[in-house]
């Protein structure tokens, strides 16, 4: 792919900022430059998707699966902080929280003056759209076009807010989704480069499935994960003192012991129609201690994964598209959600922790004649490298504000001899609403050093994951781990250092 300098990109977009011009035609000799189609999920489980190989098997997402088969899946895709709005903060930026801004879902908002990279791609030609949720508080900034959910957005017949005006639709959320990110592909500018982020609301707490979907399982009973009765012996109070329960903390519209109140009489009929007379055998049971626990699993699991056959379904209608009209050679599509989530490991939901489900987020990414097709990647990359990648494919210089890097070099598997080997993490929100302690640390291939700290709680941790996969057991302070303690705490000072995190967080971090 031919590029540009970094220079002569730069004045191509300093002098269409002074003039008003588009910088489109200084492009004009070069060669296509990529679409780019990014489609984003909440809260999807790596575990949820068959590319992966979860040993339960949760779910078959054929979909999604084909972009690892033609492109590449990446096994150790981590976040800098396992929650949603901070999560896509980074992902425009390619900063971590402490330098865009947004630390938490609580009152952080994201400033919308700072660089992102759907801004340097529409500065540079291309033509920009979001569709979905948004959850960044503030307008969106950079895209040619905008719909967007307000706040957390519902599952049936939404209320968006596009280009500023609030609408009302009928039907499914997913869905929707869907149609207006089709719709703006169909009538967009055809003679220019796009970029389209496609980003669902599924499948986020409460995990209402489409109608089409209630019973896709046949009433399946799901294995359980080895570790749902976790008591939590071998750590510390951090990990005991928490409200994000299966067994505690799922309330009665998680359960869908009560209907969500957005449903019009005609679907309210349908749901009813499939989860009353199951509630009702579910009451006269009279379940309780464990067996009410994995009957919330079980319920659990249908409504969530019954969420994700909407999104596989939706991933299938975005390709057929490119395919149809012949775009699907010079696109980039990456599939990736804001962070992991717990699917009953530990007894949880949610996210949050540096542990392995919730720092984990899934990423595949296909780009014919770039993109080796079917390797799998263990590298350790991040959301905060996705800005810098599409900049890079688009020919755009990186700004060196961003503290991610390009995955254009693993993309055609040729790993740079510098490519990092640990990952700083930092999560704030705190006490509400899951009550898990701010903590911070580092990870790498096999270990895991974090550290918790609140007034009451303060320690470090330790997790082997060569020897303890499933993170039972810190072994911080066993005399055999000193070294690596030493060592690990040596590279959080040091990757502290190189991405200037301060040394006290400003109190609204914590959203309190």
């Amino acid at each position: 792919m031919k590029t540009r300098s970094a220079c002569s990109v730069l004045a191509v977009l300093a002098a269409s900022c002074v003039s008003g011009s588009s910088p489109t035609p200084a492009f004009a000799a070069e060669a296509r430059r990529p679409n780019i189609v990014f489609i984003f999920s909440d809260d999807h489980a790596y575990q949820a998707i068959s590319a992966y190989n979860d040993s339960r098997r949760l779910l078959e997402t054929p979909n999604i699966d084909r972009l690892g088969r033609e492109g590449i899946r990446f096994d150790r895709c981590v976040v800098p902080n396992s929650i949603c709005g901070p999560s896509r903060a980074s992902v425009l930026t390619g900063k971590y929280s402490h330098k865009n801004g947004f630390y938490n879902n609580t009152n952080s908002r994201f400033d919308g003056s700072q660089t992102t990279f759907p801004k340097l791609l529409r500065a540079s030609g291309y033509q920009t759209a979001i569709v979905g949720k948004w959850h960044l508080v503030s307008e969106p900034t950079g895209f040619d076009d905008w719909r967007i959910l307000p706040g957390q957005g519902i599952y049936y017949n939404p209320p968006m807010i596009h280009n500023g005006k609030r609408e009302q639709h009928q039907g499914y959320t997913t869905d929707l989704i869907t149609d207006f990110s089709l719709d703006w592909l169909k009538g967009r500018d055809k003679s220019k480069p796009f970029l389209l982020m496609c980003q669902h609301k599924a499948p986020h707490r409460e995990w209402a499935p489409a109608l089409r979907h209630l019973g896709h399982d046949g009433d399946r009973r799901y294995p359980e994960p080895p570790t749902l009765f976790d008591d939590y012996a071998g750590r510390g109070k951090a990990e005991h003192d928490q409200d994000m329960t299966i067994a505690a903390t799922m309330g009665d519209q998680d359960l869908k012991l009560t209907p969500p109140p957005y449903l019009n009489s005609e679907q309210r009929k349908a749901w009813d129609a499939y989860y009353e007379p199951r509630n009702a055998t579910f009451r006269a049971a009279k379940l309780e201690g464990r067996d009410l626990v994995r009957w919330k699993y079980q319920r659990y699991m249908h409504d969530y994964l019954g969420c994700l056959k909407a999104v596989d379904e939706s991933v299938g209608r975005v390709l057929k598209y490119l395919d149809d009209e012949g775009l699907a050679e010079n696109t980039i599509v990456v599939y990736s959600a804001d962070q992991g989530f717990y699917l009953g490991e530990h007894g949880w939901f949610d996210k949050r922790w540096i542990f392995e489900e919730s720092l984990r987020a899934p990423l595949l990414v296909r780009w014919p004649g770039v993109a080796q097709a079917g390797v799998a990647s263990a590298k350790l990359v991040s959301n905060i490298d996705f800005a810098e990648t599409f900049l890079e494919a688009a020919g755009l210089p990186v700004p060196a504000e961003m503290q991610g890097r390009s995955l254009l070099p693993l993309l055609k598997s040729q790993t740079p001899a510098d490519w990092r080997t640990s990952f700083y993490y930092e999560y704030y929100e705190y006490p509400v609403p899951h009550h898990v302690r701010p903590h911070y640390g580092v990870v790498t291939d096999r270990y895991k050093l974090v550290h918790f700290y609140t007034p009451d709680v303060n320690y470090w941790e330790l997790f082997d994951l060569k020897e303890d996969p499933r993170e039972l057991r810190s072994v911080h302070d066993e005399p055999a781990y000193a070294q690596v303690v030493a060592d690990l705490k040596k590279e959080v000072v040091h990757l502290r250092d190189q991405l200037q995190v301060p040394a006290e967080p400003p109190r609204e971090a914590y959203g309190r």
